[in-house]
């Protein structure tokens, strides 16, 4: 007989268990809710022979699982925070049984308790900051027959100076779009730039920033970054959200 334990995607609170009826869980497993000290863990079935600790530590090396496994947890974490203020877990945290589910919500409940209390009734917004793409100069390795070595070694100091100049500047911009944006939200993270891979973008990213925003603000978060974009038109401010504040909900487990 094949044995399960317990995979906890998030832990939820005020959420009916109904409402996630529909949504797929991992292994082709049915998603259900154990519920303790008024706190929801979003639970599922699981082979041990695949998520148990020598099962675990094969697959974490299997990409294609690795990546599947990772679309579906997230997916689950996501249908959940749009119902009800959520915590998301570390990928592939899992249980023997209710009972080992219910140690960790009596562990981890102040701390849990915390993080649905930051996270409740608001949304996470993400701003990025690019440069704008560089007009491409006109080839010249080597001065034309015209110009001295002096002069050509002055001209192209000077378009370095320039050039440094204008990053510089692009990152203050950059610095000052986050600060009155976080001035304007319960609270404000920055992130590590991602990869152009990941973005669909060539321009260098200067800043990446995810703010956790009160619902009703939602609308006047926008309209700031339009007036900052605006204010700024030697960056591009890009603008993306509402989203589940998934940045701030995070659940640090030991």
């Amino acid at each position: 007989m094949t044995e399960t334990g317990r995979y906890l995607y998030a832990i939820a609170r005020g959420l009916d268990p109904q409402v996630l009826a529909d949504v797929p869980a991992l292994a082709g497993g049915q998603l259900e809710v154990v519920e303790h000290r008024g706190l929801a863990a979003v639970v599922s079935d699981v082979d041990l022979e695949e998520y148990g600790e020598e099962g675990l530590r094969r697959n974490l090396e299997n990409l294609p699982w690795l990546e599947e496994v990772a679309r579906g947890h997230d997916a689950v974490v996501q249908a959940t925070a749009t119902r009800a203020p959520t915590a998301p877990l570390r990928l592939a945290t899992i249980c023997l049984d209710d009972d080992g589910v219910r140690e960790r919500l009596d562990a981890w409940h102040d701390a849990l308790e915390e993080v649905l209390d930051r996270v409740e009734g608001r949304m996470e917004w993400s701003v990025k900051v690019f440069a704008r793409p560089r007009p491409v100069p006109a080839a010249a390795d080597s001065p034309p027959a015209a110009v001295s070595g002096a002069a050509y070694l002055q001209r192209k100091k000077a378009e370095t100076q320039a050039r440094q100049a204008e990053e510089s500047s692009a990152v203050a911009v950059a610095d000052e779009v986050h600060a009155s944006l976080a001035a304007r939200s319960v609270a404000g993270r920055r992130l590590a730039p991602q990869d152009p891979r990941l973005t669909g973008r060539a321009e260098q990213m200067l800043h990446n920033g995810a703010y956790l925003v009160e619902a009703e603000e939602g609308d006047a978060f926008a309209t700031l970054v339009d007036e900052l974009a605006t204010a700024h038109p030697d960056v591009v401010v890009e603008c993306r959200g509402p989203w589940p504040p998934y940045s701030f909900a995070t659940l640090e487990q030991p």
